[in-house]
């Protein structure tokens, strides 16, 4: 058997809110109820499962290999949020993107501060910025 990733757990102050915030960003279906927790279901099976904690939050990085189109229409909707976005993950290169690996890139913060990444081409894949 192939080992793959299946799901992983984010925390959340307000678990709705935030699996709405990464739904409408990537354009992908609601989330769904599974016991304690909302499920995001990306397209290749593994499920960011959204979990309400009162403590406080670490900030946690998620990285999304999206096709041009998808990172096109989703990059304008982080744009369209006012949100501030980085091309590096040291955030010293705001309002920029990258193009890293031939592709383009993208650094963001969700409502919790989970540092979120969209990407065309895998790192590595690719000509070097």
């Amino acid at each position: 058997m192939a080992i793959e990733l299946n799901h992983t757990i984010v925390c959340a102050r307000d678990k709705e809110a935030s699996a709405r915030f990464l739904t409408e960003i990537l354009d992908l279906p609601p989330a769904k109820p599974f016991g304690p927790f909302l499920a995001v279901e990306l397209s290749n099976g593994v499920t960011l499962d959204f979990m309400e904690v009162d403590a406080e939050i670490a900030s946690q990085h998620y990285a999304f290999l999206v096709s041009e189109e998808e990172f096109t229409a989703s990059f304008a909707r982080v744009k369209e949020k006012g949100l501030d976005y980085w091309a590096d993950p040291h955030q010293e290169r705001p309002g920029e993107i990258n193009t890293n690996d031939g592709g383009r890139g993208v650094y963001f913060a969700d409502p919790d501060g989970h540092f979120l990444e969209l990407i065309t081409r895998p790192y590595g894949s690719g000509a070097q910025d």
